[in-house]
């Protein structure tokens, strides 16, 4: 069975476009999906990509009329200035791994879906406690559990962010396929046809 590592943060635009599409592949090819939330602030810092508010205007520019553009050629909900972006995923990354170990991928994946809405279509803090609460909620997971065990999803959050380091990782979302990467949620079609070869 092929794996792809799956590096992204909650508060990617460009995570959340390919969010369900990634699924959808993954699925016809029977590949497993492994989330592997991490620090994007670090890997910039480290690759020299510039933050949001650092990026020159004309690339901040641009960068709203590809929202806009994606938004509307997949037909997914997406407010172009969120309420609450830039906001720190660090909380919403822990909890995504807690509740990989305490409901199993499957579950993470749905959570990891529900916090990137919460940030591009609903409005929400994702950074914000209660916030992160009512969304495992609604997930139907053991909210109190996910938030406990965020403590000790912190190694993993900080292997995770080594390892997308290791794989060259400059932006999210990034996956990893027999030890190729694919930039963007734009490279999914050359994602799927590797997975067909």
């Amino acid at each position: 069975m092929d794996r792809i590592e799956y590096y992204f943060a909650p508060h990617s635009p460009w995570s959340y476009f390919g969010h369900q599409r990634l699924a959808a592949i993954a699925g016809r090819h029977g590949a497993r999906i492994e989330l592997k939330p991490c620090d994007l602030g670090r890997i910039f810092a480290v690759t020299g990509s510039l933050p949001l508010p650092k990026r020159p205007p004309a690339r901040q520019a641009y960068r709203l009329v590809e929202l806009r553009r994606w938004r509307d050629f997949l037909g997914i909900e997406l407010n172009i200035h969120p309420a609450h972006f830039p906001v720190d995923p660090t909380a919403a990354s822990l909890a995504i791994i807690a509740a990989a170990a305490a409901d199993g991928e499957r579950a993470a994946y749905d959570l990891a879906g529900r916090l990137m809405r919460a940030v591009w279509a609903e409005e929400r803090d994702i950074a914000d406690e209660a916030t992160l609460v009512a969304i495992a909620t609604e997930a139907g997971l053991d909210a109190d559990r996910i938030l406990a065990g965020r403590e000790a999803a912190v190694p993993t959050y900080e292997r995770n962010t080594e390892d997308a380091l290791a794989a060259g990782m400059f932006g999210a979302p990034w996956y990893q396929l027999r030890g190729e990467g694919f930039w963007g949620q734009d490279r999914l079609d050359l994602l799927d046809h590797t997975l067909g070869r």
